[in-house]
Formats: structure tokens, sequence, C-alpha cells
């Protein structure tokens, strides 16, 4: 230490006179103080500290074996590769699969196409248009609700077979169609279902100036049709006509009503007039089609079709050009609850009788007599006065007046505006039931 030699001998002593390990003094050192020889100034535990006792043999100390044989517990490195957890092989499975299957789509298309030489047709799929959903409210959703109402209706006569449509009214069998389907014929008739079934039918009556008649079957299960009001229509309001046009049954064609209160003057040479203000509609209607439904939007019925226009001459057939005709059904369904109830209809009048226009062409209607009890009396009109307006609709013929009346039930108030010599006045006409 401090450049001394170690290696010269000194008489090291512990305490109790043991001889210490032989070699030179330190410098300095004096004689220790159990016999002769020098000892060390901090001599204590010089044996066990080989810092304190420079001349201790120098020994590298290795843990002994535990005794029990228990082997040391393991040291992880963590930089040495790890074997996978059991989630991350979930996941490595799960993106091979899906990277498999993609592959294998798009091979297989791939092949389709062409790659394996076979031809497909069309384009790929697409999402259909809306109209094409088939929703409750559009036409094809309302067709489908209206048609399991719909019927075919044949009539055997002397002539031979009449066919037409109708409609079914009530859930215990009553059957609405035209007077003009059901006339001539025995009082029997068949009934063909939507689902090709078919039943015998009884006419109940008939109204041959409203051209309505009632027949019944016998048959559970019916569905009836849902009613509208044919006074809320509208022009432009979209409709469908729903029958057997030509023996074509379960027709549907669409349209629009394209004009309100369109008076009419019908019927067969011989036969009766029948009046009445209709629902002009652009619908293709054509024979066959007589005596079934005009539904509009929502599938509720609000009119009975009953004639078209057509431009052939007289014994010719007639076809669709684009104007028909149906009787609305406040009016049908009216005259249908009289038959039922009653067995006959009751006319609706107005207690005078209408002759030519007023002075100038399309002026009105002018009234040739007046019933001294009737409607027209008690409102204050007489024979002469010309009839301007029925409910703000301005008369411009005869047949205009007649139509129009009948279209009201008894007992509805309407306003008459009526022109007596120069001046023009108003009046309130209670309309009454005719005592046929």
């Amino acid at each position: 230490m401090g450049g001394t030699d170690v290696t010269d001998g000194w008489d090291w002593r512990q305490p109790g006179g043991t001889p210490a390990p032989a070699g030179p003094p330190a410098s300095g050192s004096s004689p220790g103080p159990y016999g002769g020889g020098p000892t060390s100034p901090w001599w204590s535990d010089a044996l066990a500290d080989p810092w304190r006792d420079p001349y201790a043999p120098a020994a590298v100390v290795v843990p002994a074996v535990p005794a029990d044989g228990s082997e040391p517990e393991p040291v992880t490195d963590p930089d040495a590769p790890g074997r996978p957890k059991l989630r991350q092989v979930v996941l490595i499975s799960l993106i091979t699969a899906l990277l498999a299957g993609s592959l294998g789509s798009a091979l297989t298309y791939a092949f389709l196409r062409g790659g394996g030489g076979a031809t497909v047709l069309g384009a790929r799929p697409a999402e259909a248009p809306a109209l094409a959903q088939r929703r409750p409210e559009s036409l094809a959703g309302v067709a489908e609700r209206v048609l399991p109402s719909v019927v075919t209706v044949r009539v055997a006569s002397l002539g031979g077979t009449s066919e037409g449509s109708g409609f079914i009214a009530s859930a215990d069998g009553h059957v609405i169609t035209n007077d003009h389907v059901v006339a001539g014929g025995t009082g029997k008739a068949t009934v063909v279902f939507n689902d090709g079934s078919s039943t015998p039918a009884t006419v109940v009556g008939q109204d041959p100036e409203s051209d309505i008649a009632v027949i019944k079957v016998s048959r559970a299960g019916l569905k009836p049709v849902q009613f509208g009001d044919s006074d809320a229509l509208a022009v432009g309001d979209p409709v469908l006509a729903i029958g057997s046009p030509l023996s074509l049954a379960n027709t549907v064609t669409a349209g629009i009503v394209s004009a309100l209160d369109r008076t009419m003057q019908a019927g067969e040479p011989g036969g009766p007039v029948r009046y009445y203000a209709a629902i002009q509609t652009d619908a293709a209607v054509n024979h066959g089609n007589s005596g079934g439904p005009l539904v509009d939007g929502a599938g509720r019925v609000v009119g009975v079709n009953s004639t078209i226009k057509s431009l052939v001459a007289d014994g010719q057939e007639a076809g669709n050009i684009g104007l028909a005709f149906a009787i609305p059904i406040n009016q049908a369904k009216r005259v249908t609850q009289d038959i039922i109830g009653t067995g006959k209809a009751r006319r609706t009048v107005i207690g005078a009788q209408v002759g030519g226009t007023g002075a100038a062409a399309g002026a009105g209607v002018r009234l040739n007599a007046v019933e001294p009890s009737g409607p027209a009396a008690a409102a204050g009109l007489k024979a002469g006065d010309v009839i301007l307006r029925l409910n703000g609709r301005p008369m411009t013929e005869p047949t205009d007046l007649v139509a129009l009346v009948r279209k009201y039930a008894p007992g509805s108030v309407v306003t008459v505006e009526y022109q007596r010599g120069s001046a023009r006045q108003n009046a309130s006409v209670t309309l009454a039931a005719d005592a046929k």
C-alpha cells in the first residue's frame, strides 16, 4: 500500500496468540500486545476482511447449491422469440380464411364472366326502382288489394250470353253491376271470381234509368270493396279501371279523372233512357268493363264503369278512344241500398219539366211546366223560368238539369240560379223522390 512491497514477512497474530501469516510488517508498525510481534492498528476483523489484511489470500466465493435440490427460478430473455398466444392464432386464422374466400370469389366471377367460356346474360343486378317495390300506395299495390273483390258476370239470354263485370259490395254476397249487363236475361247469372272459380247468382233488383243492378251469390269468405267519396274527386286524380274487357278477366287499366259531372243520356234503341252526371276518365275501357269498379289512388271505389264514347258508326263494334264514363259511386251506392232494402230505387226529381234552351244558345234551360206541389213550385219557380246554374254548375242542355238532379239523393237542398224576364234570382230547392 502506498508503494510498500507486501512480500516482506511480518508476524501477525490474532487475539489469543495465534501466529499470523508471515510477512514484512507495514512501515511504522509497532509490536503487538500479545507477545513479541507487531500488531495492526485495525486488528479486530483483519482475518475476515481481506481489504484490512493485505496478506489474506484472495478467494472467489460461489454460492452453494440449495440443499433441497430445487432448480433455480428460470430467467426469461425478453428478446428471445416466444410461442404465439391463442388470440393471435385465432386472428391469423380468420384473416387467412377471409383472404382465401375473397380470392375464391374473384376467381369464380372471372371464370363466369368468360374465363371458363360461359355466356352471362343480362347486366349485374341493381336495386329495383321505387315503382317496382309494389308498395301499398303504388298502382300495383292498389290493384293487388282490389282484384280479389272484382268479378266477371255472365248472363244467358235468348240472344246468347252477355258478359260484363261487377264487384262485391257486401260480405253476405251482394254484387253491383250495370243494368244493361243483366237486362234481357232470365234473372239468373254466373259470377266468376278472381281465382277462376264460379258460382250461380240471382238478380236482386235493377234500376234501368240509373243503369245499376244488384245480384247476389252464396259464398263464404267474400272480400267486399272499400267505398270512396265521388264528390271529393278532382280533375287529374289518378284512377284504375278493373274488369273483364273483351272477355279478358282481371284486366287493370290506369288513367286520370279527365272531367266531372259530364252529363250523359244513354240507352239502347227501344230501351229506357239513362241519365247521369258521369265521371269522365281516360283509363282504357272496352266492352266487358261495364259494371266494373273505377277506383282511386287509395283503392276505394269511386265509380261504376258504364259507357264509352266511340267514333264508329251505329252497328259497328266500338272500342276505347280514351273517353270512358262511370256512374258516381255516391249515386250507385244509394241506388244499391234502395234495391236491397225495397227491391227498387227511388228517382230524385225537381218537380218540373224542361223543354228547350234559353233565348241564347247555351244560356240555361227553360222550364216548360212546374208541378203545383213539387219542389220547384215550393221554391217559387214558375213555367218559363230559365235555369242558369244548379249548385254552381252551368246549364246548357236539358239533359244537364235531369242528370244533375238525379245525382243527388231525395231530400238534398240545391241552389238554383234562374232568370225570369230580365232579372236573375236565386232559390233553394229541396229535391224529392218520384212518387212512382
